[in-house]
């Protein structure tokens, strides 16, 4: 009977101990599943957050909370996709270990100099404080003339792209096309236009010694050089000027694309039609740009409807179309060559790709870029290209430029391009444009 008795006991025992041991595994067993199930949803939420299309038409809302996060993914930067993880690896090996100390300012110059290199964008550039306060941050706007000469860029090099007729340059035999080289000597880095602008204007009424280079083309990287000593000082020099020629040919030159341009153009057209001209010549050889604003603008002196171009960014391509305040239906002939750049090759594109105008001269420079100058928190600036032009067709202007559907070559002192121009424009007399 004990011995019954005890293993009765004993196997209560083996019981109570086996329902004990099961209700702790269940315990376990749920506080798991509700862990897995967190996790679960955890991933879940994660995945469609990185979705917000999806997100959204499952009426789960993220905001701006979750699109910055997003960007704030983005921007990390691993030492395989960004320079600044392996610059960072290389300063604290220096600053740790190294004997010697980095010159911050010369480490600086040098690689940005070398980084802006390497995107092969020929107007990309590094300033640092001292060139971006003394050639670029005060500089005034292209039109400045103080030594008699017009300057345009050309792959990030300033260029004469024009000399005023009676100035000093000109009777030192500075003619178009140009490089600068040196402007007081200073021969450090290639001079672009802005800094050629931003020099001279701190020089007013002072003498400046500016070293040419005079190439074979444009794109030669050397030439004969020569030095000329100029003074600075204000050239006037009428940026429209326009007279009826032939009889019933109005004729307008625009040297650039100011502030103004528009205004004087459509004052031009319209004192033009008041003398009887029956078609236009519009002149922008050696025209550098200037305002695209005022380029489209001029275009819809004689477009009342259509594209007048393309502007391709990172975001895409935007069109301007044109706004139906065109003043004439009078034929138009555009005289162009090969130093019309920029703006007024955007002109020339938007009124040959909507067949509003006949085409005389020569192929355009195909400067179709835009560049911005962004300062930079911890002094100095950068300069590179944020978007390029395309024809109202969709065509490329950079590089290729705008042909006209006239080619002239420039000839002695005839000027046998205007004279084509001129006997373009008065043969389409009485055609008007519909």
């Amino acid at each position: 009977m004990e011995r019954n008795r005890r293993k009765s006991t004993a196997a209560a025992k083996r019981i109570s101990v086996t329902f004990k041991e099961h209700a702790r595994n269940k315990k376990v067993a749920g506080a798991l599943s509700i862990f897995l199930g967190i996790v679960i949803a955890f991933i879940l939420g994660f995945a469609l957050r990185s979705n917000v299309q999806l997100t959204e038409s499952l009426g789960f809302n993220v905001g701006s909370e979750s699109t910055s996060s997003a960007k704030a993914a983005k921007q990390t930067k691993s030492a395989y996709d960004s320079i600044a993880p392996r610059v960072d690896e290389v300063e604290d090996i220096l600053t740790t270990y190294s004997m010697d100390e980095i010159h911050l300012n010369e480490a600086t110059v040098s690689m940005l100099t070398d980084m802006m290199k390497s995107t092969e964008d020929p107007y990309a550039e590094y300033y640092d404080q001292e060139r971006y306060e003394a050639y670029i941050k005060e500089a005034v706007s292209k039109g400045y003339q103080g030594i008699g000469v017009l300057f345009g860029d050309y792959n990030g090099r300033a260029y004469a792209i024009d000399v005023l007729e009676g100035s000093e340059a000109q009777a030192k035999g500075v003619t178009k096309g140009d490089f600068v080289e040196a402007v007081n000597g200073d021969s450090e880095h290639e001079w672009s236009a802005s800094e050629v602008i931003g020099a001279l204007s701190k020089l007013e009424g002072e003498d400046v010694v500016i070293t040419w280079m005079r190439p074979i083309s444009m794109d030669a990287q050397d030439g004969n050089e020569f030095a000329t000593t100029l003074e600075c000082r204000e050239y006037k020099a009428e940026n429209v000027t326009s007279e009826l020629v032939d009889e019933n040919v109005g004729y307008i030159r625009l040297r650039q694309m100011t502030s103004t341009s528009y205004e004087l153009v459509k004052s031009a057209v319209m004192s033009l039609s008041s003398q009887g001209a029956q078609a236009f010549v519009l002149d922008i050889r050696d025209n550098p740009g200037g305002y695209l604003t005022q380029s489209l603008d001029i275009a819809g002196l004689f477009i009342a409807s259509g594209n007048l171009v393309g502007i391709e960014t990172l975001d895409g391509v935007n069109t301007r179309s044109a706004t139906g305040a065109s003043v004439t239906t009078l034929p138009l002939v555009v005289l162009m060559n090969g130093y019309t750049s920029a703006a007024a090759e955007v002109l020339a594109a938007a009124l040959q790709d909507n067949q509003r105008a006949t085409t005389v001269g020569q192929t355009t420079m195909g400067k179709g870029s835009v560049q911005v100058v962004r300062e930079l928190s911890f002094g100095g600036a950068v300069r590179y290209t944020a978007a390029y032009y395309l024809t109202p067709q969709g065509r490329s202007i950079n590089d290729s430029g705008i042909t006209p559907e006239l080619i002239v070559g420039a000839t002695g002192d005839d000027d046998t391009q205007l004279l084509v121009a001129i006997d373009t424009a008065h043969s389409l007399t009485g055609q008007e444009q519909s």
